[in-house]
């Protein structure tokens, strides 16, 4: 093909895209079933062409166009990485963690399973052997579940079912993959049947080759991006090129599975990306990269609709029989999934309760497509693959795709409308009535407003307002007569509302560049799980979800972990001050709650309702002012950095949304604006630096506000902040047990801890310590010490702290009054200051 044939040939698909959209929604047909139904037509015309004389009466480069060669590469290498890589440019990541147990069953174990049973269910009709039975089984066994997900969107099916069917969709592509490249390798060869040992050897590789080649490329990819910050079409370059050079290598030079690099480099600039480049570098890079996928989802829908008919040529009686094997099997293995492996992980608590008829959708939802057709093609397209397999594998995959657009995909929405899945909640229903209500009182108010300054005429006000009372006596009816509502669901509703409007304030702030990329992912997965804990639980479950975004997670407690044993700071320093960050604007967003309440959520839901979300919105606040209070009291230099960044980055978004007022009112010109936003984006990539937390510094800022510590010198300070250990523990970590000897003293940084003895507890809290009265007797603790929150603990060895209360008669007297006043005498020959002024030698 020519260089202007394939100009035209692109341009032509691009033109049946535009059109197939709009067609789809008409029709309200899934997109994809529209683009593969065309492609059909056009391949249909091209086949049926070639045995005529209807094609040869074409122009040359009509004729050129309809035989155009369509290889598997073209999907492989040019297409599918595009649309992998976008999907996982672009999912909650970090959600999707929450979930990894079930997304892993349904796409991975999915797979496997459905590549089995279709395997072993159709060896017994057919002459094929059983590894090219399998390789059947992996080339169907990917589902699209975008159709059953966009209409999950639609009619507002839970967030956390929604999220675990998008997982699906990204990973099981990758599995199906890599278990047809595992299969093929043995059709290839003339392997019959493959035995475990062979899969022990091989499949491995596949897998975690590709993990570690997609984290690599990721990385470096990610790196070079964040030397160019003020390039952001640069940034979009490197990205563009990432995917292609991560397939490619993964193949041809790792031997790995391309599609799982492919699938791992995104994940890893989705979570990586974020906090190395800035928000409006990375909403334009996902702005682009939006675009990039719609067009190579839908070519390759398209493209791999026109080898339908090329594909099905040579089809036999015979071979519908075993196009229905295929479908039952299909079925059965998918029925597995949804209903027994499914049940069981929610019994565990390890995935969300699906109900029956979300589990019909999803079973009726999953559509074969454009990857099936791709694989089906590479088969048929090998020389190294027997003919008999070639034609098998070409028509069973192609007519069981046809099978899942035509009568699944034609008939889903039906499904969904039958099952009722398209009505909304019962609570949703009754609170509407009253919504419209209010809704229209409102309008009533602005609109006779309106008319009054407009001037319209008095006969044309009247009219309209009677059709418009009757309109509201009509909503109030309706309202009045709907049914009554629990204050207990009220409150739910109206904490929906909030955790929602908490998230639209999250997504404004960060287009006004007030968030950076990586606090308002972390922000955005904690609000979501918020309105989903909130909807099932309602105020118990807010709470708990609130307090659950001020814990610390696992991650925190590995580099917790890494930080104690092997004193590696930096992650730990890194999540610390990313905390510190996220309490800040998080503070500063819900104190705009409040006026939200009063405004909106008290006139659908009355005063009471209004008052009780004030209560719990003034209890949540006071848990975020008491984690930021803490983190100010541990690092309070730090604490300072941050706030002046903050007040920083807020007054550059407000001279630039001056210069936009001035540029909007025609005072300054285009060449003036464009050079002042120049200046502030130049100021605002210096600001957006986060300064860097160092423990060390911030162990000497500790040492200093430590009134124990004031006799002493700054040489001294230092040297003593050098010698103290940091320890971060959790609430409920025993920190000295009943028996033991001590062999450090503890000081507490933040946080507090409690110490039990004869079932009497004392607390004790920030600059107190503890452990000494031990190591000095060396006798057997009598009481227990725990801690009651996410404690800093400082510690020092026997013999540095004998050196120091040696050299600090403050430090020396407080021990003594602490032990006198638990009633133990100390022996002080060892450690006590020689007499004199001199304290602090």
């Amino acid at each position: 093909m020519d260089i202007i044939t394939l100009v035209t040939a692109l341009a032509l698909l691009f033109v049946v895209i535009g059109i197939c959209e709009p067609i789809s929604e008409r029709l309200r047909l899934p997109f994809t079933v529209i683009l593969a139904l065309v492609g059909a037509v056009i391949g249909g015309v091209a086949v049926s062409g070639q045995t005529s004389d209807f094609l040869v009466s074409l122009s040359p480069n009509i004729q050129r166009f309809l035989e155009q060669p369509i290889r598997s590469n073209v999907f492989l290498y040019v297409l599918l990485p595009t649309l992998l890589f976008q999907v996982a440019l672009v999912v909650n990541a970090r959600r999707m963690l929450d979930d990894w147990v079930p997304i892993l069953v349904m796409a991975v174990a999915a797979v496997i399973v459905a590549t089995l049973v279709i395997g072993y269910a159709l060896q017994p009709f057919t002459t094929l052997p059983l590894v090219a039975c399998l390789l059947i089984g992996a080339i169907v066994s990917t589902t699209d579940p975008s159709a059953v997900v966009s209409i999950f969107r639609n009619i507002a099916a839970p967030q956390r079912l929604t999220r675990i069917v998008e997982g699906e969709s990204l990973l099981n592509d990758a599995m199906a993959i890599a278990l047809f490249g595992f299969f093929m390798t043995f059709v290839m060869l003339g392997v019959p049947d493959p035995t475990l040992q062979d899969m022990v050897v091989t499949f491995p590789w596949l897998f975690f080759g590709a993990l570690g080649v997609g984290w690599l490329f990721a990385r470096v990819a990610v790196v070079v991006m964040a030397l160019l910050p003020t390039f952001p079409r640069a940034q979009v370059s490197i990205s563009v090129a990432l995917p292609y050079l991560t397939y490619v290598f993964a193949e041809q030079v790792a031997g790995a599975s391309g599609v799982i690099a492919v699938v791992v480099a995104g994940l890893t600039m989705n979570l990586v990306g974020p906090g190395r480049l800035t928000p409006s570098g990375w909403n334009y890079l996902r702005e682009v990269w939006e675009i990039l996928a719609y067009w190579a989802g839908a070519l390759i829908f398209i493209l791999a609709a026109l080898l339908i008919p090329r594909l099905l040529v040579d089809v036999r009686q015979s071979d519908l029989f075993l196009i229905g094997v295929i479908v039952i099997a299909a079925f059965a293995a998918r029925g597995v999934i949804l209903w027994g492996m499914l049940p069981l992980l929610s019994r565990f608590g390890l995935s969300p309760q699906v109900g029956p008829t979300y589990r019909v959708a999803i079973l009726w939802g999953g559509l074969r497509g454009a990857v099936t057709l791709a694989l089906a093609l590479a088969v048929t397209e090998s020389v190294l693959v027997p003919p008999a397999i070639k034609r098998e594998v070409g028509i069973l995959a192609t007519g069981f795709t046809l099978f899942t657009l035509l009568v699944q995909g034609t008939t889903l929405r039906w499904l969904i409308a039958r099952l009722g899945l398209d009505r909304l909640p019962r609570l949703d229903q009754a609170l509407s009535d009253q919504v419209i209500a209010v809704a229209l009182q409102n309008v009533r108010e602005e609109i006779s407003e309106t008319t009054r300054q407009y001037r319209l005429p008095q006969e044309v006000i009247r009219s309209e307002a009677k059709r418009f009372a009757e309109r509201l006596d009509r909503a109030v009816e309706l309202a009045e007569a709907a049914e009554e509502i629990a204050d207990r669901d009220r409150v739910t509703l109206g904490l929906v509302a909030l955790a929602g409007r908490e998230r639209d304030m999250i997504i404004e702030n960060f287009r006004q560049q007030l968030l950076s990329s990586r606090l308002v992912d972390r922000m955005l997965t904690d609000v979501d799980r918020l309105i989903e804990r909130t909807r099932s639980g309602g105020r118990s479950e807010y709470r708990a979800a609130g307090r659950q975004s001020l814990g610390y997670g696992g991650w925190y407690r590995a580099a917790v972990w890494l930080h104690n044993r092997l004193r590696w700071s930096r992650p730990l320093e890194q999540m610390t001050a990313e905390r510190f960050e996220i309490l800040l604007n998080q503070r500063l967003i819900l104190g705009q709650l409040d006026e939200y309440i009063d405004r909106k959520i008290r006139r659908i839901h009355g005063r009471r309702v209004a008052d009780l979300l004030h209560e719990l919105l003034r209890r949540r606040e006071e848990e975020e002012e008491n984690a930021l209070e803490g983190l100010r009291l541990q690092y309070p230099g730090y604490a300072e950095e941050m706030e002046r960044r903050f007040i920083r980055r807020t007054s550059l978004r407000l001279e630039e949304r001056e210069y936009e007022t001035l540029f909007s009112d025609g005072l300054i010109s285009r060449e003036l604006f464009t050079t002042l936003r120049q200046r502030l984006e130049a100021e605002r990539v210096r600001v957006e630096q986060r300064p860097k937390l160092d423990f060390a510094l911030q162990k000497d800022e500790f040492v200093r506000a430590l009134p124990l510590f004031q006799s002493m010198s700054e040489a001294q300070r230092r040297q003593l902040a050098r010698a103290l250990k940091t320890h971060y523990v959790d609430p409920g970590t025993i920190l000295i047990r009943k028996g033991e000897v001590p062999q450090s003293v503890y000081f507490i940084a933040s946080g507090a801890v409690e110490l039990e003895r004869r079932g009497q507890k004392q607390r004790l809290g920030r600059g107190e310590l503890f452990g000494h009265i031990g190591m000095l007797t060396r006798q057997p603790r009598r009481a227990m010490i725990s801690a009651i929150s996410h404690c800093t603990l400082l510690s020092l060895d026997e013999a540095r702290f004998k050196r120091l209360i040696g050299r600090n008669r403050s430090l020396y007297k407080a021990v003594l009054e602490n032990a006198a006043a638990r009633g133990v005498e100390l022996d002080t020959s060892n450690f006590a200051p020689p007499p004199g002024p001199r304290t602090t030698r």
